[in-house]
């Protein structure tokens, strides 16, 4: 006698959630490590002063969390408005129009390949079951139960900006003077591997161009606002 194999693996919704915030949060350190990596190697060409590195990093860190907390609320927010209104009138469709509405889930169900007769039977065991829920998600995407957080969101998106931009302010303030650059340089460039083969893995692309993305793009930054700080220090602004 063998056992049924059983397995606990996420399917469907659960899944496609759990990895879209698992994007958004290796997203958010990226922008973290990039933006203060930019903001104190420039202040570093300028000035070694640990005391003006580390309150542009801690401002950067500040501003730049803040800033992504509040647009990622705002926009889950308009997300979440425009699902919550399409539910409404889909919902007022189903009380005025019930009949036409089943029609309408049976031939989207058609459409996905079912046979006449069997989408037609489809469509009136989820109507019957939960007239809403089956229209949200077939017709328009959505599930009732699982409607974008803006607060998930915005917390989601200042702690893993915090994460990403702790990297290159720590890498610059507690090393020696003579080693601040060079060791915030490989930190962020060796963070940007990271992130970078995460998000390609989490998005099943190929991580060596993700990789090579976010190093060239992190180190484009990086010289661009040094080349900047060190014409200002020199220029004595």
């Amino acid at each position: 006698m063998t056992e049924e194999a059983t397995h606990d693996e996420a399917h469907g919704g659960a899944l496609g959630s759990r990895l879209n915030w698992l994007r958004a949060a290796v997203l958010g350190a990226n922008d973290g490590i990039v933006s203060t990596a930019g903001l104190v190697v420039g202040v570093a060409g300028a000035t070694q002063d640990r005391a003006a590195l580390l309150t542009a990093g801690l401002a950067g860190l500040l501003a730049g969390s803040m800033s992504m907390a509040a647009g990622e609320y705002v926009s889950v927010s308009t997300q979440r408005d425009s699902e919550v209104a399409a539910l409404a009138v889909e919902k007022r469709e189903l009380k005025e129009q019930p009949e036409a509405e089943l029609e309408e889930l049976a031939e989207l169900l058609r459409t996905r390949g079912l046979s006449a007769d069997v989408a037609r039977e489809a469509a009136e065991q989820l109507t019957a079951r939960d007239a809403l829920k089956a229209h949200a998600r077939v017709e328009l995407g959505i599930n009732p139960d699982e409607l974008a957080n803006p607060w998930h969101a915005a917390w989601a998106s200042l702690l893993s900006f915090t994460v990403g931009a702790l990297l290159p302010l720590l890498a610059i303030v507690l090393p020696p003077a003579g080693w601040r650059l060079p060791v915030t340089v490989v930190s962020v460039l060796a963070a940007l591997v990271l992130t970078g083969w995460s998000s390609a893995r989490l998005g099943a692309a190929d991580p060596r161009r993700a990789m090579l993305r976010n190093v060239v793009g992190g180190a484009l930054a990086m010289g661009v606002t040094y080349g900047v700080g060190s014409l200002l220090g020199a220029a004595g602004v």
